[in-house]
């Protein structure tokens, strides 16, 4: 037996199997590994392997043999070959051992993406290998669930289909550009525009052209996730996933074991926290059961249509690395060495001899669906998670209703969701409306998911297949006597009760309170805009009407123009100004600029003069009086701790000179004036929506004012493009759509109607 050490080339080593693979291999081998890694932004490849030393999975080996010593071995034996699988053309290292676990783990990836990495990897990978003159035993992970759409047991071999994987690669490949040549025409961009201008109309045309690109973005992906959904179907597959990986199955079977390679497939069935090694509970992030199990125990699945006898194949995650470890290691004697004899399988192409290993529970140690979620269900109900308000979380129960019934449910309650929608963007912004609109906004979010739930996992959940593991069972008995039970794999070892009560549930459990707290830290962050640090390179920006002003152009013109008009005027004036208010809510729809340009026209003819004697008497004393109680005291907070106070409104200066002595600077419309008389015609646009956020980014430019750290108040959705400049934006009473987007990103909310 040869004494060199197994020079492994290992894809994926970033995800989750992958780190597993590369701890276990420097811990309990002398295998010189490397890496296939793509560099990622400004990160390379080798920075992007070494930053995996400090993830959890390590941390037992680090302990065990010190921090220095395996900062050496880490630097000796691991390698990186900075690559993009894909487009890989020649690997100049030697090579005895391939471990590919590099893949797309999503059941609802775009065609493309999914193809690309599930079938086009494995094709550039074994066209390297071929290239390059290397012979290595490629240990080719994959998936059970290949077999498709199927009952019964699953056999350990080649799975009987004739679909042609270079001509769905090339479909694939092509689907891509005639999704956007389709996104592209005419018609359909005038929807995006139409759709983006009745929901960001407001914020101004730049935010309209994103939204409308944003728009023709996504239907270009939800195209390709429904032709990679529809594909898999119509062939006799899941979804996309499966599809592609069997197809990489085939790939492999051609390309590698065609060609009298030798090629050993490793089937794991659905991977989850390990049992054993590195430590009871490890995992990397959510996997594929998780979302549906937590969003369970937050009680958002009331009812799920699955089949209660139906067997939900899991597996640990320590147990297939070990089987991938056995694979290549065991009885190693350089490239040409094999485990055990080649096994006949079935296969399109004569003369492919591969081995296959299905890591699976399901045959040997089934876990009934109902046997999971009545496990499940128990340790939530011993230990709940905590809703917002931290009261404990009662699971529901589930019937497991027919699959029809729990969908028509659920296209009611979607039905009546987006009923309340169209109801809400008709209502104005009061508290109560508010409420509503974040009661509807989590129901739509918990529709949203229940929906995804629904469409990805009842295929999983209403299974009837079974997945045989004789052979992976065989390869068991020839571990050396003696073999540590964290490196067997015989899953009729497992109790699922311990699994899932003492092991795999706290895991998910502590990994869902790490993603809680950062989730209450982004929070945190965004409400720190209620703290003020000192500073003088800090700005307050305050909006005027609507924020700082129970107040608007329209009450405004009305209380000057009684004081200006004799009571004989004033019946016609009111009459001309019903008369034009349907032109001047069009124009506030489309446009916050267009209606106060429309609304200014009133004044002119109006003496200067007048207006000045209005506002500096009784009129503007007045304004001052109605500041919201709120207002006044964020004002001298601002100016207490330093900051230079900013008034910003699209209304005229005129009206704005009673609040002058409160800011440090006031920024308002001016309007054109002839012989002391006001035309109608403003100097300059106004600043309002995204020509407010192009004069915030030139005015802090111009004093030196650190925006990230600024703070700025609105109330309207036409302030959400200059809000979102600033490091510490807050909503004031805001109307429902800038509710939405505050909500969304976590701003601040707050009522200055009140102390």
């Amino acid at each position: 037996m040869s004494t060199e050490p197994v020079r492994v080339l290992l894809t994926g080593v970033t995800g989750f199997l992958g780190q597993a693979v590369l701890e276990r291999l420097l811990a309990d081998t002398d295998a010189h590994v490397t890496a296939v890694i793509r560099p990622k932004g400004s990160q390379a490849a080798r920075d992007r392997l070494d930053r995996l030393l400090r993830k959890p999975v390590f941390k037992t080996w680090r302990d065990a043999v010190g921090d220095a010593e395996a900062k050496r071995i880490w630097a000796e034996r691991t390698g990186v070959l900075e690559a993009d699988l894909a487009t890989l053309e020649r690997i100049d290292a030697p090579v005895d051992v391939v471990i590919h676990s590099a893949s797309t783990v999503s059941f609802d990836a775009p065609i493309d993406e999914s193809f690309a990495n599930n079938v086009g990897g494995p094709r550039a990978l074994y066209a390297a290998l071929e290239a390059s003159g290397l012979d290595p035993h490629v240990i080719h992970v994959s998936t059970c669930y290949v077999g498709g759409i199927a009952k019964g047991l699953r056999p350990e071999a080649s799975v009987d289909h004739d679909i042609d994987w270079r001509a769905e690669i090339a479909a694939a490949e092509v689907a891509r550009v005639e999704a956007e040549a389709a996104s592209r025409t005419p018609e359909r961009l005038q929807e995006f525009i139409d759709a983006a201008t009745r929901g960001h109309g407001k914020e101004g045309p730049k935010s309209v052209a994103r939204a409308s690109e944003a728009a023709r973005l996504e239907w270009v992906n939800t195209r390709l996730v429904e032709l990679g959904r529809t594909r898999a179907r119509s062939v006799g597959w899941t979804d996309v996933y499966t599809f592609s990986k069997a197809l990489g199955e085939r790939v492999a079977e051609e390309e590698w074991a065609g060609r009298g390679r030798r090629l050993s497939i490793v089937r794991p069935a659905i991977i989850e926290s390990s049992l054993r090694h590195p430590f009871p509970g490890w995992i990397d992030g959510f996997k594929v059961a998780d979302p549906l199990i937590m969003a369970y125990a937050k009680g958002a699945l009331p009812e799920f249509p699955g089949l209660p006898d139906s067997v939900l194949d899991v597996i640990p995650v320590d147990y297939v690395v070990n089987v991938i470890l056995a694979l290549a290691t065991l009885g190693h004697q350089g490239s040409a060495s094999r485990v055990t004899e080649p096994v006949e399988t079935p296969s399109t192409s004569a003369g492919i001899r591969a081995d296959y290993y299905q890591v699976c529970s399901g045959a040997s140690n089934p876990l009934p669906f109902h046997r999971m979620y009545a496990e499940v269900r128990q340790y939530f109900l011993a230990h709940p998670l905590e809703d917002d308000r931290g009261r404990p979380i009662v699971v529901p129960t589930w019937r497991f209703p027919a699959n029809n019934a729990a969908e028509r449910s659920l296209r009611l309650k979607e039905r009546l969701s987006a009923l309340g929608s169209r109801i809400g963007e008709a209502l104005p912004s009061t508290v109560r409306t508010r409420q509503w609109a974040s009661s509807l906004s989590k129901m739509e979010r918990g529709l949203g998911s229940l929906r995804t739930y629904v469409d990805l996992y009842q295929s999983y959940t209403r299974t009837e297949m079974l997945f045989d593991d004789q052979q992976t069972r065989a390869l068991g008995a020839k571990l050396p006597e003696g073999t540590p039970a964290d490196r067997t794999f015989d899953v009729r070892d497992i109790d699922w009760s311990h699994y899932w009560q003492e092991v795999h549930l706290p895991a998910m459990t502590s990994l869902a309170k790490v993603h809680a707290r950062a989730s209450s830290a982004r929070k945190a962050t965004r409400s720190q805009a209620r703290r003020l640090e000192s500073g003088t390179d800090v700005l307050a920006v305050f909006d005027l009407e609507g924020t700082l002003l129970p107040s608007s152009l329209v009450t405004q013109y009305l209380s000057v123009m009684g004081l200006l008009h004799s009571p004989a005027e004033l019946p016609g004036e009111l009459a001309d100004l019903v008369r034009n208010v349907g032109v001047y809510l069009q124009a506030e729809r489309r446009d916050r600029g267009e209606f106060v340009r429309a609304f200014s026209r009133r004044y002119a003819g109006t003496r200067v003069a007048d207006i000045e004697r209005v506002v500096g008497g009784a009129w503007g004393q007045n304004v001052v009086r109605k500041l919201k109680p709120g207002a006044l005291a964020r004002i001298e907070e601002h100016r207490a701790a330093g900051h230079r106070t900013v008034l910003v409104t699209g209304g005229l200066d005129l009206f704005a000179a009673p609040l002058v002595p409160l800011f440090d600077d006031v920024v308002a419309s001016s309007m054109e004036v002839r012989d002391g008389v006001m035309t109608g015609y403003l100097s300059t646009p106004p600043l309002v929506d995204e020509a407010r956020a192009q004069w915030l980014k030139a005015y802090a430019a111009a004093g030196g004012y650190d925006l990230s750290r600024s703070h700025g108040y609105g109330d309207s959705i036409a302030d959400a493009s200059w809000l979102s400049l600033l490091g510490r934006p807050v909503a004031v009473n805001p109307d429902l759509p800038l509710y939405r987007v505050a909500s969304r990103q976590y701003w601040p909310i707050e009522d200055w109607k009140h102390a």
